[in-house]
């Protein structure tokens, strides 16, 4: 049986529930979905969804790298929208923080996220 080795960041935000910031189990990563909170202040940033989505991989490279990888090693994304009318903003982010081999993804519309954010991403590492 695979141990489940628990990866915790205090460069990103601080889990708001009962769960990990990410669940490390042999070579694979699994991280929560981060929505864009400041680790400090533990509040949304101010802005619009394209600086929400730049605070998400901010929080995400923090995890990815407390376990030991980087956004390089993400084999899978789910993102999550409350518009996909922001689909495009959010792609042209995730260009800037990724290269090919891009990993795969899913995209889905949500009705809402915790504290009203917009967006919210999590990933699945191959270390």
């Amino acid at each position: 049986m695979t141990k489940l080795e628990q990866v915790q960041s205090a460069s990103a935000p601080a889990a708001i529930g009962p769960y990990s910031q990410a669940i490390k189990a042999g070579s694979l990563v699994f991280l929560s979905g981060q929505i864009p909170l400041d680790p400090a202040t533990m509040e949304l940033v101010a802005g619009d969804v394209a600086d929400q989505t730049h605070q998400v991989f901010k929080n995400l490279i923090a995890v990815a790298e407390a376990a030991g990888g980087s956004l390089a090693n993400a084999a899978k994304l789910t993102i999550y929208l409350t518009d996909l009318g922001d689909f495009a903003v959010v792609n042209n982010i995730m260009a800037e923080y990724f290269s090919q081999p891009y990993p795969a993804r899913a995209t889905i519309q949500v009705s809402a996220l915790p504290k009203a954010a917009s967006v919210e991403i999590d990933a699945v590492l191959v270390l």
